[in-house]
This record gives C-alpha cells, structure tokens and sequence, in this order.
C-alpha cells in the first residue's frame, strides 16, 4: 500500500497515509456528526456534532497507528527491519523486510496488535469515566466511549484466526510450534483467510440484498481485500517451500556487462542494447564498485531528442535504492526485499564488494521451474511435482 502523505518518522520506521484513510475518515465523521451524536445527544449545535466527530475520527486513526507501532517495535526486536507504516482505506498496514525466525516471535508480533487495541479501549474507558466524574458534557463522554467500543471491535474482529489478519498470524505461529513446518502453517492460516473473506463477501451481498442500506458493501469490500491478500500469502508460503535451500549465487546471472556510467544513451543503445540480451546492465568504477543499475526500462522513459545528452548515470537506480546481496544468502529472504526494490532486480555483491552478478524476475521464474522439474523427477510421479506448482 502506497504512501500518498508523509507523516514522519517513528522508531526509526517512515510513517504516512495513503489518500484513501481520507475517505474512511470522512465516513466516521458524518456518520457520527450526522447520525449518532445528534440521536444519542440531541440539542447541541451542528458545529458542536462535527468538531467532535472530527476529534474522534483523529482519535480513532492515532489508536490504528499505535497498533501498527505496536508490530513494528516488537518486530524490529526480533530483528525484523520494517520497511514503514502506512493508514490506508481499510485500517494500517506495516511492512516488514523479514519473516520472523520462530514460532514464539511471530507469536509476539501478530498478538501485540490487539492487545494494544484492548490497551487504548481501557484507556478510552477510563478518560471517559474521569470526563463523567468531573462533570463534563455528555457529548465529549461520548466521544471516549465511542472509542473505547471501536477499539474493542477491532481487537475482537483482528483475533479471528484468518490471515492475514493478526489472528491468521496467531495461528500460524501455533500450527508452525505444533507441527515444525512454518510453510504449511502458512498455507492453512492463507486457506482460512480465504474461507473467511468468502464468507464476509457472501453475507455482505446478503445484507444489501435484504436490509436498507449499503452497509453490507463495506463487508463485501472488506472480505475482497482479505481473499486477495490471503491469495498471495499462500502464493508466497509456496513460492518459499519451492525456493527452499535455493541461494542467491544459485540463480543469478554471472558476470553482469558493465557499462561506462558517462555512455550516453543513444551510444548505448546502439553499442549495448542492440548487441546483448539483458535487460540490466550495473554501472561500475575501476574497482567494479556498484554505481548504480540502469534498465531497458528506464532508457525507455527518456524522450528520443534527450538521449544524446543524457548520460547513463543520470537515470541509473542508485545504490541505496536496489536489494543488495552476497551468493550465500538464501533466495526467499532476498525475495522479499526484491518486493520494494525499484526496479524489481538485485544485485549481488562477493566480499570484497564487487558486483559479481544481478538477480532478475526471469532468473527466479526459472529457478521456479528448476525446482518443479526436479520434484517431478525425484518422485516420478505427477503428485509430487503438483506440490510444487504455483499459481
């Protein structure tokens, strides 16, 4: 999920909201300043139902980010980076570089959301009943309660055993425990989510259909987002039991041409592009030190009249952007930094830093259909090679 609006900076983890949280924001505002403020404390003025459900909807969204605080520093000490937070139309959403190592990590860092939920209800409960206590307006004891109540909510609906919503996680870390295979927990946590997004889509559609409103529609696009996502996650577990014991060094392509980084662009598509196959070429010093990683692609959105003037290090991916890695590392977890890279390739580097060969999308898709052909011959058999087949 895409950041539209930078926030900051927490914990070290980049904070920011995508442009659709405006949308669910502006829904919880007039929804309260329209509907239930005004029905459950009638005569205060327009202005008064509005501030106040403008304060909530802040509230409410700060509750979401403290619970996706709450995952990253717990991750961050199991020695998991995260990548950043982002609110979006359907709660907070915070990306992990990594998968937890054990069971009992991946146990602390899927519960510690919920329970953060729990903790700012209580939290919410008790301002409320202090702002009781002192007296102070119905309307703004309300506003506490309501929040206490919503935070219970998503607390309550986050725990439902179904990926990838935290109680998937739970889950998957009590099959990973019990059973010693975190790829097949992953699988059947991947599988309920699914069931369960079926399900969500199923009663909403039933809720339109019978009831007055289109509040069954919320359901609908709630269970499409988890049936999607949990597509992917059992995609991923796959993808990972297939790669297993696969290193970078296996799959990349060795010996990557380097091109001078003051080449311009039309001299390189005549002398280069037109003369090798790849679609990556890295940008290399005297020492065959990475400089940056120039593609087809990114040659492509020069304009035609610019390409004489433009050299190869001005549109190069710079260091810093791309997935480095060294031939040892295992490919699944390179995979999942490749995921945020910019160009979608990573380089590999040998101990002395020097670029020793790139990892693309086609080398993986091959070591894919490497791993699937040996399942097949190892086995003889059809069942066995379907194991590994992904969609």
């Amino acid at each position: 999920m895409r950041e539209s609006i930078r926030l900051g900076t927490i914990y070290g983890v980049r904070v920011g909201l995508n442009v659709s949280v405006l949308v669910i924001g502006a829904i919880i505002v007039v929804g309260l300043a329209a509907g239930r403020f005004p029905a459950v404390y009638p005569d205060r003025s327009t202005w008064a139902y509005v501030v106040a459900g403008v304060v909530t909807a802040i509230l409410f969204f700060v509750s979401l980010l403290a619970h996706e605080i709450a995952h990253s520093v717990v991750a961050i000490r199991n020695g998991i980076n995260v990548r950043r937070i982002t609110l979006w139309l359907l709660g907070g959403v915070a990306e992990l570089e990594g998968e937890p190592r054990t069971p009992g990590a991946d146990f602390r860092i899927a519960v510690v959301g919920p329970l953060t939920s729990l903790a700012a209800a209580v939290v919410s409960m008790i301002v409320a009943a202090i702002l009781l206590a002192a007296g102070a307006d119905d309307l703004v004891v309300g506003m506490f309660a309501y929040l206490a109540g919503i935070n219970v909510l998503l607390a309550v609906f986050n725990l439902i055993p179904a990926a990838p919503l935290d109680g998937g996680r739970v889950l998957r870390a009590a099959l990973w425990a019990w059973r010693g295979d975190r790829a097949r927990a992953a699988v059947t946590a991947a599988k309920a989510g699914r069931f369960f997004g079926v399900f969500l889509i199923v009663l909403g559609i039933v809720e339109v259909l019978f009831t007055p409103g289109l509040g069954g529609l919320w359901l609908v696009l709630i269970g499409l987002f988890l049936v999607n996502v949990a597509t992917a996650e059992e995609y991923q577990s796959r993808l990972s039991e297939t790669l297993r014991g696969v290193r970078a060094g296996d799959v990349m392509t060795t010996d990557p041409i380097a091109v001078d980084p003051d080449l311009p662009l039309d001299r390189f598509i005549a002398d280069q592009a037109w003369t090798h196959r790849h679609s990556s070429y890295p940008l290399l010093d005297a020492d065959r030190r990475l400089l940056g990683l120039v593609t087809l692609n990114r040659v492509r959105e020069v304009r035609h009249e610019d390409r004489a003037t433009t050299r190869l290090r001005d549109i190069a991916c710079p260091p810093e952007e791309l997935p480095i890695s060294e031939p040892n590392e295992p490919l699944v977890e390179l995979l999942r930094r490749m995921q945020h890279g910019t160009d979608g390739r990573a380089v590999v580097l040998d101990d002395e830093h020097r670029v020793v060969g790139i990892i693309s999308p086609s080398d993986i898709s091959r070591a894919v259909q490497v791993r699937g052909l040996q399942a097949f011959d190892s086995s003889g058999s059809r069942e066995a090679a379907a194991r590994t087949w992904l969609p």
